[in-house]
């Protein structure tokens, strides 16, 4: 072998070397053209789900969410179940099953809810700019549960079914940390081989490279409580205790605690203190958004915390911190990087480049889909935008196809294994 290609260069040689990968690097054109066929559809489905709206407190419009995504997956041949959800505003869940006739166990998860309060729709309307589609949750997290729907339908009309069980899970209270339906994803996630979590992925126009997801923080909601002494403001401020001014003290002080404990973050995100103007305020709270990536922050946290308390800048006032555990944060290992590396490498099949990136400071399902680490996850498969939590949520339309793409290969690979 050496002799017969001694007189190339390696250059030369380092072609040769590639055409194999480069033939397996080949899109499947007739995926790539249902693709890009159901794209309309797809956007007919954001539009539809955008104009319900769906706040995690809305019961009526998560009902309506709920009744849409249920009929849908009907009509794509699944068996559904509606949930109640056990804590929250107590909207269902919407559980599609479908049965295959091969013997990989096969998940999807989105989520129904957003952040916006009911009547958003009139200072955000559903709008269509170029190639950009703006209105609340269209990206976080309604692109997820339409790329789920048009993946699947695309698949059925393939006649795909090689998996032994494919479920679909659309949960209502995710933006308020699945308070109600999280236990059932993780206990329902173990039952699976793989689950794929389609949250959007962040991209703006100009920085268009797309990511799949292998970590996320777990959260937790941090409480403050001052209990001072009250006293009339004006005649006696002296013989009270002010609550609020000893408030104001210990959020200074704890402000930065996470700050030396890695893998924790606490932010002070509210507060309030009194109830008239005239009387110095006996009591007060306040309470943290807590994000973390380590097993144990919760007790290093609250440790570093009562030790900071006990520095008083009002005597005789009492301060008390607690935490409660909220979602477990997410961190994928090597069996979840070697499944974002396949598709990786199904994205360079539409010579399209695919970053795989660690832990946001978001938190999702996937921290209790991958709670035990029984299946394989996965996150980020919906479509690419921005502004999601904020004024003028969009997502692009230029990632739908090559999410589908995605999605649909993905999907198809892991039906393969053994």
């Amino acid at each position: 072998m050496k002799a017969r290609f001694a007189h190339l260069t390696a250059a030369a040689l380092l072609v040769i070397a590639c055409i194999p990968s480069m033939a397996q690097a080949a899109p499947d054109e007739k995926l790539k053209a249902a693709a890009e066929q159901a794209k309309p559809a797809l956007i007919d489905t954001l539009r539809d789900m955008v104009l319900i709206e769906s706040g995690s407190s809305d019961v009526g419009g998560l009902k309506k969410m709920a009744d849409f995504t249920e009929a849908r997956l009907k009509a794509l041949g699944a068996t559904t179940e509606r949930r109640k959800t056990t804590r929250g505003a107590g909207a269902d869940m919407v559980i599609g099953t479908f049965e295959g006739t091969g013997h990989r166990k096969l998940m999807l998860i989105a989520h129904m809810d957003t952040v916006y309060q009911p009547g958003i729709l009139k200072t955000e309307p559903y709008r269509v700019e170029g190639d950009l589609i703006y209105g609340p949750g269209i990206a976080d997290d309604k692109s997820g549960v339409a790329v789920i729907l048009h993946s699947l339908q695309i698949l059925k009309d393939m006649g795909w079914r090689d998996y032994s069980k494919l479920t679909v899970s659309f949960n209502p209270d995710e933006e308020i940390g699945s308070i109600g339906s999280g236990e059932f994803i993780s206990q329902l996630a173990d039952q699976h081989d793989v689950v794929l979590s389609c949250e959007p992925t962040a991209a703006r126009p100009g920085a268009p490279h797309e990511t799949l997801r292998l970590g996320a923080s777990g959260t937790a909601t941090g409480t403050m409580e001052v209990t001072g002494r009250a006293s009339h403001a004006g005649a006696a401020p002296d013989r009270g205790r002010n609550a609020l001014i000893e408030l104001a003290h210990q959020l200074l002080q704890t402000k930065d605690v996470a700050k030396s404990i890695p893998g924790t973050q606490l932010n002070w995100t509210t507060a309030k203190a009194g109830t008239v103007r005239n009387q110095i305020p006996e009591k007060a709270s306040a309470g943290a958004d807590i994000r973390l990536t380590i097993p144990d922050g919760i007790e290093k946290l609250q440790a570093a915390l009562d030790e900071k308390i006990k520095n008083h800048l009002v005597p005789d006032t009492e301060v008390k911190i607690t935490i409660e555990p909220g979602r477990p944060a997410f961190v994928a290992g090597e069996r979840g990087r070697a499944l974002a590396e396949e598709g990786k490498a199904i994205y360079a099949e539409l010579d399209r480049p695919l970053d795989i990136v660690g832990t946001t400071g978001g938190a999702t399902d996937a921290g209790f889909a991958n709670r035990s680490g029984k299946a394989v996850v996965v996150e980020s498969f919906g479509l690419a935008g921005f502004n999601a939590h904020a004024h003028d949520e969009y997502v692009d339309t230029t990632s739908i196809v090559p999410r589908l793409y995605l999605m649909t290969r993905m999907l198809i690979e892991q039906g393969k294994k053994p």
